[in-house]
């Protein structure tokens, strides 16, 4: 049962543990940063959701170079 569980959503516990991890290590500095808490589990959360999903990169950044260099082309 674990293994399928780890094989299935290997990412997402990863993003989940990473981010209590951080949450934990913040909340050490201050107890009222309970919002930069749930932020920070839930970015991390998502990309190992994306990781599981093999969605690809969140920011296109291909993409974004390839709009800029034709937006920007001053010597045409």
């Amino acid at each position: 049962m674990w293994e399928q569980l780890w094989e299935s959503h290997s990412g997402r516990i990863i993003g989940i543990v990473a981010g209590i991890g951080l949450g934990i290590v913040y909340l050490l500095s201050g107890f009222w940063d309970m919002l930069f808490v749930a932020l920070l589990v839930f970015t991390c959360y998502t990309i190992g959701k994306n990781k599981d999903l093999n969605v690809g990169p969140i920011i296109p950044w291909q993409r974004i170079a390839v709009w800029l260099s034709d937006r920007w082309r001053w010597l045409k």
